[in-house]
């Protein structure tokens, strides 16, 4: 059963983080970048803290900082001094401005305002390339914010002109819900059939936690701007997650190489199509290394399918994300009793479930009563005690552990220690049994025993 609309008008217990959040994260992914909130400070700073709470990370994040009068009369000259401050100040190689709820209401201009302060502005702000995205906090989620960020980025900064094809560059588009870690499995992946993979947003080189030699106040690493120029010219892109598909579309569009969107690399099916994709790619069969990592795969499923089957699983995520979990607990063998995800997305209609749905916490929280398992980010925490049931932490944002930047689930490698996690949770929760409990008939019998014995007796005189 499947439900594209929430049943009820007001969300309690919110599952979904807001779509300009997602934009931020996108923009980050960009080397020399720094995210831009066009609305008030109160809008940033939630944003902020939910980012610096993640990633346990310094986070460049800025906003125009608009008030009661600039809400009534527009917020162009808020945005212009935003920018100019922002360039002497940081001097950054890359703006990425997300519009919010409070701009997008109001109905603003925001593209030809940019145009004419771009223009107006040119001399001060030469070096600096300024992208916007339109992401009201009211359309969509984490991954609709990434992806319009994306897109925003590639219709911007991608070169139209002198497109020359490169049979050895591959454009790597990684949806939202990979992790910094999981972005550079991918990119290495790439590298080992001797492929130069360009990604985009490429977090895995700026919120993956390393400590620079030297302050940098914006992001200190992520896909360069002049690689994104040449991105037109790679030989195929490779796009992770449905909601990256607008993107890869509008490579197809400047460049013309062909598109691939893998749904989800947390399983063995999905991984050996990328295989066979870059092996075809590069002319190169695959490398030995991950032949192995693929034979420990199987084997750790072979294993693990034992403690997968008649379990019960509950998952609450956004719909890529969603998607990738609820195929690799079913292919284990486990029932996902409920999907709850955040927005309508095309994948929504082809989530493995019982029942999937937009909705929120409180949507979960009902429907995961019995289950053995919750899936969601940290705000199910409370939820799982309130159940009894276990909390596998997945997603954004998970502030109550160390690491989370660093989870590694997609690839061959990381499906096999995603087993090997899940299962140990289940095997923590098994009751030990006890020859009592497998001896039907011993149980039987000890019972026909009490019974005759609490029976009264009678004496015949």
């Amino acid at each position: 059963m499947t439900k594209l609309a929430a049943p009820k008008p007001v969300a309690i217990n919110p599952l979904k983080s807001s779509a300009p959040l997602g934009a931020a994260m996108a923009f980050l992914g960009v080397e020399g970048g720094v995210p831009l909130f066009h609305g008030s400070q109160g809008c940033t700073a939630f944003a902020l803290v939910a980012l610096v709470r993640h990633f346990k990370e310094t986070i460049p994040f800025q906003t125009t900082a608009m008030n009661e009068v600039s809400t009534i009369l527009g917020g162009a000259d808020h945005l212009e001094e935003a920018l100019l401050n922002l360039k002497s100040r940081m001097k950054p190689r890359f703006i990425g401005v997300c519009s919010t709820a409070l701009t997008e209401t109001r109905g603003e201009d925001f593209a030809g305002d940019l145009k004419a302060i771009l223009e107006r502005r040119a001399e001060e702000l030469a070096g600096t390339d300024v992208v916007f995205a339109s992401t009201p906090d009211f359309d969509g989620a984490l991954e609709t914010g990434w992806s319009k960020a994306t897109l925003a980025i590639i219709r911007a900064l991608v070169s139209t002109t002198n497109v020359h094809r490169d049979a050895r560059r591959v454009n790597i588009l990684p949806g939202q819900h990979l992790t910094p870690a999981e972005v550079e499995h991918v990119k290495d992946i790439v590298e080992s059939f001797g492929l130069i993979p360009i990604a985009l947003p490429d977090i895995s080189t700026s919120l993956d936690g390393t400590v620079p030699e030297q302050w940098n106040p914006t992001a200190y690493g992520g896909a360069r701007v002049e690689d994104i120029a040449r991105m037109g010219a790679a030989a195929c892109t490779i796009a992770i997650g449905e909601h990256m598909r607008e993107a890869a579309e509008a490579l197809r569009e400047i460049g013309g190489a062909p598109v691939v969107v893998i749904d989800r690399l947390n399983g063995l099916a999905a991984t050996d199509e990328l295989m066979m994709l870059l092996a075809e790619l590069s002319g190169r069969s695959v490398p030995e290394r991950l032949l192995r990592r693929r034979s420990q795969l199987v084997d750790a499923m072979l294993d693990g399918h034992f403690h997968f089957g008649g379990k019960t699983v509950a998952i609450g995520a956004e719909p890529d994300l969603a998607f990738a979990l609820a195929g690799f607990f079913t292919d284990m063998g486990a029932r996902v009793s409920v999907v709850i995800t955040t927005n309508p997305s095309p994948i929504v209609s082809r989530i493995a479930g019982d029942d999937v749905r937009v909705g929120d916490l409180d949507d979960l929280e009902t429907a995961a009563v019995g289950a053995d398992l919750v899936v969601t980010h940290a705000h199910g925490r409370q939820m799982s005690s309130r159940l009894g049931i276990p909390l596998l932490r997945v997603g954004f944002p998970i502030f109550d552990r160390l690491g989370p930047a660093h989870d590694m689930r997609v690839g061959y490698q990381g499906a096999r220690d995603f087993i090997f996690e899940a299962a140990n949770m289940f095997l923590a929760q098994d009751h030990h049994a006890t020859p009592e409990s497998l001896d039907p008939f011993r149980a039987a019998g000890a019972a026909h025993l009490e019974e005759r014995h609490d029976r009264p007796s009678f004496s015949r005189h």
